[in-house]
């Protein structure tokens, strides 16, 4: 499976963002998909998941109420909508599928090539 991270950009706080990731097979209907952020000099973090139905999802503390993650089947497709945007929140994204762990972990089968936000004060 391939997945194709697009949608960052460069945006005020308190702007917003609509994150896609597409994958390139049908299999990517049966996994569990998130999004990772990796910021300059530190380890990459946990931010959102959705499960492979789309009915369950988890997010990170610190973007719960902000960010919200989601996925379309039909299009193969995983979103990650983020409101109110904040300096702390820029980083590369990296969408990822197929949760080989729990799934606030990096222990994925599949990961995309990253998509750069970057948040101005």
């Amino acid at each position: 499976v391939q997945l194709q991270a697009s949608g960052g950009g460069l945006v005020q706080a308190g702007g917003s963002l609509r994150l896609s990731c597409a994958a390139s097979l049908r299999a990517f209907r049966s996994y569990t998909a998130a999004w990772f952020r990796q910021a300059p000099g530190k380890d990459r973090e946990f931010v959102a998941a959705v499960g492979y139905s789309g009915g369950i999802t988890y997010s990170e503390d610190s973007v719960k109420g902000r960010f919200t993650v989601s996925r379309d089947n039909a299009k193969n497709t995983v979103y990650l909508q983020m409101n109110n945007l904040q300096p702390e929140d820029a980083a590369v994204y990296y969408c990822a599928a197929q949760a080989l762990g729990p799934v606030n972990k990096a222990q994925y089968g599949y990961w995309g090539q990253g998509t750069q936000v970057t948040v101005s004060s």
